[in-house]
């Protein structure tokens, strides 16, 4: 199994689940669902805010276990707060579909465009 992907990795835009499915049931069920709060989360964020739960919250517990300082261990629930309380900006988006073209036209490479993206 894969883990959740949250948003278009084209513009960023917010997924939506459109199919559930048991494997032991066979059940399925079809429309369309929203991510909620997960959606403004990484796979990683997602990853740390599990982690997060399974130790009741304790920083320092979850610094050990990822075995990362306790400050870095709360850079990471910052942004995951700052990330839960923002709405993502339609800037970001255009910007990020920019890059994507000018990618596609052969204008820039491969690791420029990542290199755009992660700034």
């Amino acid at each position: 199994m894969h883990p959740l992907i949250t948003q278009d990795p084209i513009t960023g835009s917010d997924l939506i689940v459109t199919r559930l499915e048991c494997p032991d049931s066979g059940i399925v069920i079809e429309g369309k669902f929203s991510l909620g709060w997960m959606a403004r989360l990484t796979p990683e964020q997602l990853a740390f805010v599990g982690l997060l739960v399974k130790h009741r919250g304790n920083i320092q517990k979850l610094a050990a276990e990822m075995n990362v300082a306790y400050n870095t261990a709360r850079n990471h629930l910052d942004a995951i707060v700052a990330a839960l309380e923002s709405p993502p900006k339609r800037k970001d988006r255009s910007h990020r579909q920019e890059i994507l073209r000018r990618l596609s036209a052969g204008e820039i490479t491969f690791e420029s465009a990542m290199r755009l993206l992660k700034n």
